[in-house]
């Protein structure tokens, strides 16, 4: 009768193990869902990431697509588990979140990532590679644009220049709109805005490749920032109370400033941050330095590569980037995979 109880403690043990067993191996059946990004440098990141999460730590991903917002909102929700390149802090979906202990920021992936106000350098500088003298040669500051609008002239309204906003929509759109107004821009140079990211690009990429003179907005990472030299235009320091004068676009009086600093972070969920420790350790001290970042990203662009084929030959061609991210076990798996 005795051996009756050790007999049901051992059943009752064995049980427990395959129950275990089972809730670890449903865990791993689930694939972690990754924010289908569409901007280049979130696309490539995103794919890097799903890299290293298969082949080093066996788990199955997948990607969802979605809005920005939207999928700060899935993130919120555990629909989404990982944003992997979030501009934290910028969207008020997310602040609220962040807030409430839904979503948390890991990392600091991209440093040095910017936005501003751009021109070619040859510009300011000239080309004599080329035979181009300088157009602006004093051209440092936003303030200095209002000695240039003729070297900018739109086609459309030679009297005026033309400065390459973003697309209508954009958040960084009402910001370049308030920035003209805040710098006395407004009535000297016509305020343009493209259909699309894409036909920004065109606008851009056309200007350049016939040395011409261009002053448009842009951000870093990006392909053009690894395929161009540009020179950012100097802007007042950055001012919490200006850059609300700058967000509001019903403000009739903005004030200028450099736009909010950018941090690049990694977004996860709290089921995400709760049940995987050892991906968040990863994810903390992840650190894609910006200038190989752009160069991948121009490579990417200019073979027309998908991002999942950059990402392995950026993992190829960077060990040193990646390796410094993960234990020595789990990078050997990564490479052995590459």
């Amino acid at each position: 009768m005795k051996k009756i109880p050790a007999l049901l403690a051992g059943l009752l043990l064995t049980a427990g193990l395959a129950s275990t067993d089972s809730a670890a191996s449903a865990e791993r059946a689930n694939p972690i869902h990754f924010g289908d990004i569409t901007w280049e440098s979130g696309a490539l990141t995103t794919q890097i990431l799903r890299f290293i999460v298969e082949k080093g730590y066996d788990y199955p991903t997948d990607t969802l697509p979605g809005s920005t917002v939207s999928m700060e909102v899935a993130l919120a929700r555990n629909d989404l588990q990982v944003i992997a390149e979030e501009w934290a802090g910028r969207s008020p979906a997310w602040v609220k979140a962040e807030q409430a202990g839904q979503v948390f920021a890991l990392g600091d992936t991209v440093k040095n990532a910017e936005e501003g106000w751009w021109v070619p350098a040859y510009v300011i500088k000239g080309d004599p590679t080329r035979g181009l003298k300088p157009l602006a040669p004093d051209l440092h500051s936003v303030d200095d644009l209002k000695r240039y609008p003729e070297v900018f002239k739109d086609p459309e309204a030679p009297e005026k220049g033309r400065f390459l906003n973003s697309p209508s929509g954009w958040t960084s759109e009402t910001v370049n709109s308030q920035k003209l107004k805040a710098y006395g821009l407004d009535g000297l140079y016509t305020n343009f805005r493209s259909g699309s990211g894409a036909a920004l690009d065109a606008e851009i990429n056309s200007a350049i490749r016939r040395h011409q003179p261009v002053l448009f907005y842009y951000w870093s990472p990006t392909p053009l920032m690894g395929r161009y030299d540009l020179v950012r235009l100097q802007e007042p320091p950055f001012d919490a109370a200006a850059w609300a004068t700058l967000t509001d676009a019903k403000n009739p009086s903005p004030k200028g400033s450099q736009s909010l600093p950018a941090k690049l972070s990694i977004g996860v969920s709290k089921a995400f941050r709760d049940n995987h420790p050892e991906l968040v350790a990863v994810f903390e001290k992840v650190d894609l330095p910006i200038d190989t970042l752009n160069k991948a990203l121009a490579e990417m662009s200019e073979k027309r590569q998908p991002p999942a084929d950059a990402a392995k030959a950026f993992l190829r061609a960077n060990p040193q980037v990646w390796k410094a991210w993960l234990p020595a076990d789990v990078a050997a798996k990564v490479e052995a995979s590459l």
